[in-house]
């Protein structure tokens, strides 16, 4: 009798999200990383797959996790989707936002300042 491992898989590549507990049964002599257990639950066939050909997509509560890192038992093992919008560009976004109402403000004060006298 070997080790069981109680793995919830969340697949959030596409609509809806899918949720699956599995339990997965490593033998002994096996590594159990998470490369091992996306290939024992069947969701790729090795590390060059091309379902996960990009870096960062696929995590452990959360977390981006490399193809040899260790998962426990209770884990959930997460497939992200790509990103929608690159984060870089909406932190800039919102930080022009946050500019221009401020501009826009002290412009105001000033217009206004202006027009009492």
């Amino acid at each position: 009798m070997g080790l069981k491992l109680n793995i919830l898989l969340c697949d959030a590549r596409s609509e809806p999200i899918l949720l699956k507990n599995c339990i997965w049964e490593p033998a002994p002599n096996q590594a159990v990383t998470v490369g091992q257990a996306l290939i024992a639950l069947g969701v790729v066939t090795g590390q060059t797959d091309p379902k996960i050909s990009r870096k960062g997509c696929f995590g452990v509560f959360g977390k981006r996790k490399d193809w040899d890192s260790p998962v426990y038992d209770g884990d959930r093992l997460e497939l992200y989707g790509e990103l929608l919008i690159d984060p870089m560009e909406a932190r800039r976004k919102k930080a022009n936002k946050n500019l221009d109402a401020r501009l826009q403000a002290k412009a105001a004060g000033r217009k206004g300042r202006f027009l009492s006298k």
